[in-house]
């Protein structure tokens, strides 16, 4: 994962993804540099949009709990109490900011 975090370092930093750039970010790091997996992280990437790999990384976990909050009333019983569903809602509220935070910990955990 180091490997990634300092290509992506070096994004946010709109350096260009170069293996000097991975090298000298991973040795100043104290991470013992493999010269196979830098050379393979930097042809991989060469082709990859960054920021839309980061757009489409972020929306399965915001899409589904959207959706989710969204469709919630139209399934619940047409009688049911006004309490329960705001139960209902503020329960899928918890599990999306689980589910965003999971997902944010996938990627930097």
């Amino acid at each position: 994962m180091e490997y990634v975090y300092a290509a992506l370092l070096l994004h946010h930093a709109k350096k260009g993804i170069t293996e000097e750039g991975l090298k000298s970010i991973l040795e100043s790091a104290g991470v013992e540099v493999d010269e196979v997996r830098v050379k393979a992280l930097v042809a991989a990437l060469k082709e990859v949009n960054i920021d839309e790999a980061i757009k489409a990384a972020a929306l399965p976990v915001v899409a589904p709990a959207a959706v989710a909050a969204g469709t919630a009333p139209a399934t619940q019983p047409s009688g049911a109490p006004a309490e329960e569903e705001k139960k209902e809602e503020e329960k899928k509220e918890e599990v999306s900011e689980e589910t965003m935070a999971e997902g944010l910990s996938a990627l930097f955990g």
